[in-house]
């Protein structure tokens, strides 16, 4: 069985950060489709912007991000940080705010979970 929480750091601008999210999530649905695995699906930071952008069905990755939902999580601090905890909670995707109001991933370390991060 493998641990994996991946990490969803890159914000919604750029070419370079829509790279990032569609691997985080191809990634995320790679260790989701083996059933053996274990999956955290974190969106932090910046990251926690595009769970309004995915939520949306006309977003590109909206199927894509369908398939690792049930999966996600998100950094209860940085939704407010960054103006989408009105839009995290409308979603339900639940907020972790097990470190200082943010997730800890020490945790998930310590739970022998491997990291990574996009």
């Amino acid at each position: 069985m493998t641990k994996a929480a991946v990490i969803v750091l890159a914000g919604t601008e750029g070419h370079e950060n829509l790279g990032r999210i569609v691997n985080a999530l191809e990634t995320a649905k790679e260790f989701a489709e083996n059933d053996d695995d274990e999956l955290e699906l974190v969106f932090d930071g910046a990251g926690t912007q595009w769970i309004p952008e995915l939520e949306d069905e006309d977003n590109d990755n909206h199927e894509l991000y369908q398939a690792v939902r049930d999966d996600a999580s998100a950094c209860d601090f940085c939704s407010g940080a960054f103006g989408v905890d009105d839009a995290v909670d409308d979603a339900g995707i639940v907020t972790l705010d097990d470190h200082d109001g943010h997730p800890s991933i020490r945790s998930l370390v310590a739970d022998d979970y491997e990291v990574i991060t996009f």
